[in-house]
């Protein structure tokens, strides 16, 4: 089918394609095959509710697109347009009051009266060293780190904010709510260490270096890679569903799905023990996602959340642990957490003149098939009063249409794979290669690996450059950057 190529990689979301681009740049011959008919996987751009209203389907805010090592020697910031607004999120709580994560940190801090020195002694050292951040958190962690000072900076605090310590730092409501906030990100159960790592990780990129929306939508991302793919000669087909490793025939194949999949497209090709790893491998909770043509900005009840481009719902700290493990015992939670993205507030073209859009999901549990526009839309006005009445129309996905959409999304889990110590480590295996399967030249590239999910590349670029030292003998990285 495909022996036209050196290496061919299957999915075409960005760490597929970073795979791709890694191995056309080192003057491999390239495919790319794509299930959907359009590429991008999680980050898609599209027209879902009114003609002029740009949503992006999935991922919408992208706190690793300037932090990402792949992105930064792929020069993405050079080759689209990312505005990092100086406010990362806000939150609100019902008394009125929000925590608002400006970019600075001192700004910051000075907004939570009291808990604001907690605040900067827990972030200083994450913001100021985030270089080392990045190192030991987006690697395998079967290693030892560059700045092992940063990793024991960083394993102290999660480990104060992943156990029922995680209240001593603080003496109000608003600076524990932003915290876990961002935690929830990760769609477990609160407190545990995995979720507080990832919180931790997201709310440092919110002062060090922002949370960067890229104008005109998620999808500039995956064009910008897939230009680039193209301009060093690598081909991308859409409509090709791979449903068997058998019909791939080259040199090294590189896959951007899940484990599961992995497993239906080798079968009985797996050693016995691989293939029951993989098995076990566990997928987290579900999203349900929501998209509202607004015929005017959301009516928030504290103001200051007009200039955030993300907002996170669901009142103080307990209130949202308590909607989480509900989710995780299987129960809809009444109030659930909502992750809101207003990107018209930085990028206006994404609407027609005086209009915007919005992007928002709920956690649900895994495999839901509830509708969840009312559940959305009544948590939004909790802190917006008469949002309804600049609803102009939606469109939605339960978490079981969300995996119809998407089969990496597992139950709804936009994670590709339950964020917990264990699966830290075992991502999805126990190995200082986990990237690599026992089939000669097969390695897996997507969020089941290490660094796990977010829109960065990076488990593409490290399977990638695996397999050219491994199958091609090219231990050498090829250059990213523009131009060359």
């Amino acid at each position: 089918m495909n022996a036209e190529a050196d290496v061919t990689v299957v999915g075409s979301g960005p760490n597929g394609l970073a795979a791709a681009v890694t191995m056309a740049r080192a003057g491999l011959s390239v495919l790319v095959l794509e299930r959907a008919d359009t590429i991008g996987g999680g980050a898609r751009t599209a027209e879902l509710t009114l003609p002029g209203f740009h949503h992006d389907v999935c991922s919408a805010v992208h706190p690793m697109a300037m932090a990402s090592p792949f992105f930064r020697q792929f020069g993405l910031a050079d080759r689209i347009e990312l505005v990092v607004p100086d406010v990362s999120y806000g939150h609100p709580l019902d008394d009125g009051s929000a925590g608002i994560a400006y970019r600075d940190l001192g700004r910051t801090a000075d907004g939570l009266g009291p808990d604001g020195a907690a605040w900067t002694r827990l972030f200083a050292p994450l913001v100021d060293q985030i270089d080392g951040v990045v190192d030991f958190t987006t690697n395998q962690l079967l290693r030892m780190p560059r700045s092992p000072l940063t990793a024991v900076a960083f394993a102290l605090r999660a480990l104060e904010q992943g156990t029922p310590l995680w209240n001593r730092r603080f003496a109000q409501d608003s600076a524990p709510a932003m915290l876990t906030g961002v935690m929830a990100h990760s769609m477990a159960r609160m407190p545990q260490l995995a979720s507080a790592g990832a919180g931790l990780v997201l709310a440092a990129h919110a002062h060090a270096r922002g949370w960067p929306i890229p104008i005109g939508g998620s999808q500039a991302i995956v064009d910008a890679l897939a230009e680039d793919l193209r301009g060093h000669g690598g081909i991308i087909r859409t409509g090709v569903d791979v449903t068997s490793l058998g019909e791939l025939d080259s040199r090294a194949v590189l896959l951007d799905v899940t484990p599961r999949a992995l497993v239906a497209m080798a079968g009985e090709r797996l050693p016995a023990p691989y293939r029951r790893a993989l098995e076990r491998y566990r997928y987290g909770n579900g999203a349900a996602k929501v998209d509202f043509a607004l015929s005017g900005p959301v009516p928030w009840t504290n103001t200051a959340l007009a200039e955030a481009p993300t907002v996170h719902l669901g009142g103080n700290r307990a209130q949202i642990a308590e909607a989480e493990a509900q989710t995780s015992r299987g129960e809809h939670s009444a109030n659930p957490y909502v992750l809101v993205s207003q990107p018209s507030v930085v990028d206006p073209g994404r609407a027609p003149d005086g209009k915007q859009v919005l992007w928002a999901y709920s956690h649900v549990p895994s495999g839901s098939t509830r509708d969840p526009v009312e559940d959305v839309t009544r948590q939004i006005e909790r802190f917006a009063p008469g949002f309804r009445d600049v609803v102009l129309a939606t469109a939605s996905m339960s978490a079981s249409e969300l995996e119809s959409y998407n089969p990496n999304y597992v139950g709804g889990d936009i994670g590709a794979g339950a964020i917990s110590i264990r699966q830290l480590l075992r991502r999805p295996v126990l190995s200082t290669n986990p990237w690599r399967t026992p089939l000669a030249g097969v390695y897996l590239a997507s969020a089941a690996t290490p660094p796990g999910p977010a829109v960065h590349g990076l488990a593409g670029w490290h399977a990638a450059r695996h397999a050219l030292a491994e199958v091609f003998g090219l231990r050498a990285s090829p250059s990213l950057a523009p131009g060359s």
